[in-house]
């Protein structure tokens, strides 16, 4: 299997998943102070970049190895 097809369906995988994370943490969220509900919004809506980033490297570095 190919590097390009494991980050795909990982990257799909895992989105999905931090997104239904992110959508049940935000129930608990939504009842708070509004500067705690910008900022969870705010790094919830960056923090999926970290883990994105690194499989397009790791999909990158692999594609001149075969």
């Amino acid at each position: 299997m190919s590097r390009t097809l494991i980050a795909s369906l990982a990257g799909i995988g895992g989105f999905i998943a931090y997104v239904v994370v992110v959508l049940l943490l935000a129930d608990h969220v939504r009842n708070l102070h509004w500067t705690l509900e910008f900022l969870f919004f705010a790094a919830a809506g960056m923090l999926w970049v970290w883990p994105a980033k690194w499989l397009i490297t790791w999909v990158v570095r692999g594609d001149g190895a075969a």
